[in-house]
């Protein structure tokens, strides 16, 4: 039965590849509607990132991730909460999508080591529990560069929304020092703004704040573009999805002409961000507690029953 399940899965596989080499599909509505509507808003043009990447992609796989990357476009698969961790952790949605093949295609290769492997021990050589063993191995690692990249990305999201805290204060000194908003921003990031290290990254740049650095690029363009920098904020904000950079983007534009309330609405902001970090470290503190104190009891258990055992056991013994 699995022998006849594989050579249909290999036969129909062959079939489908031969019949996407003879009639390559073409994009579909949602697609091209998705290709005017980036032309227009123009995120067609290539963005700095907000760390230099450091992996070294070779030219299979960066030819295997545009292929897929125009697979998901065809279908309108977004996948935007995807893109937006990858943006913010500097790396490339076609990247990402070859390492997910090529993780899950490696997975499938622990087959034949457990067919191997059962046949040396001498337990048989069914291939019923290597078969699924296989698949459930394969869709463990296509999914872990998923896991990874969330959980990367919610770090590296906790320290920009630190970032913003500081860079709202620094804002509404400059304000405070009668400056405009546009100049209030701009000179809110270029104080301190770090050099790149030798390996051209940011994030390795001693004394850097890679936050800052991409705040700055994001109002720099702003003028090229000829866009407000709220704006420019409000975008990097849907870039890498960051709450607190759409909400100020939507408060200066409210409230851009009145410095007094655009002061005491970067002040109000700036605080409830620490407030909020403050009670995300009680909370992960109270947690780290609740962890430590269930592991003390349950050494102090292991003790009791360590110490109870012999005169439990004598008494029955008796």
């Amino acid at each position: 039965m699995t022998e006849t399940v594989l050579a249909g899965a290999v036969l129909g596989l062959g079939i489908f590849l031969l019949l996407r080499a003879l009639f390559p599909p073409r994009p579909g509505l949602v697609a091209r509607l998705a290709a005017l509507d980036q032309a227009r808003a123009g995120e067609d043009v290539v963005r700095a990132p907000l760390v230099a990447p450091d992996e070294q992609v070779s030219a299979f796989r960066r030819s295997l991730g545009v292929r897929l990357a125009k697979f998901y476009q065809a279908r309108g698969w977004e996948a935007r909460s995807v893109r937006a961790d990858l943006t913010l952790l500097g790396k490339s949605f076609e990247g990402f999508l070859a390492t997910k093949v090529l993780l899950a295609v490696s997975g499938l290769f622990a087959f034949p080591l457990l067919v191997g492997w059962l046949a040396v021990m001498g337990w048989g050589v069914s291939l019923h529990v290597p078969f699924w063993s296989a698949l459930l191995v394969s869709v463990v690692f296509f999914l872990l560069p998923d896991a990874q990249i969330r959980r990367d990305a919610a770090v590296r999201r906790r320290d920009f929304r630190h970032a913003v805290g500081a860079f709202l204060d620094l804002v509404s000194m400059n304000l405070a020092g009668g400056r405009g908003v546009p100049e209030a921003l701009l000179m809110a990031v270029s104080v301190g703004s770090p050099a790149p290290a030798a390996n051209g990254s940011l994030a390795d740049a001693p004394g850097s704040n890679w936050a800052m650095e991409r705040i700055r690029e994001s109002l720099a363009n702003a003028r090229i573009v000829g866009i407000t920098p709220w704006q420019a904020l409000g975008q990097l904000g849907d870039e890498i999805n960051v709450d607190e950079l759409r909400d100020l983007s939507a408060a200066l534009g409210l409230v851009a002409d009145d410095g007094a309330k655009v002061r005491a609405s970067l002040t109000a902001r700036s605080a409830t961000l620490r407030r909020r970090e403050l009670a995300e470290i009680e909370g992960k503190a109270g947690e780290r507690s609740q962890s430590m104190l269930v592991a003390q009891l349950l050494l102090c258990a292991g003790f009791v029953i360590f110490l109870s055992y012999p005169a439990a056991m004598k008494m029955l013994g008796s």
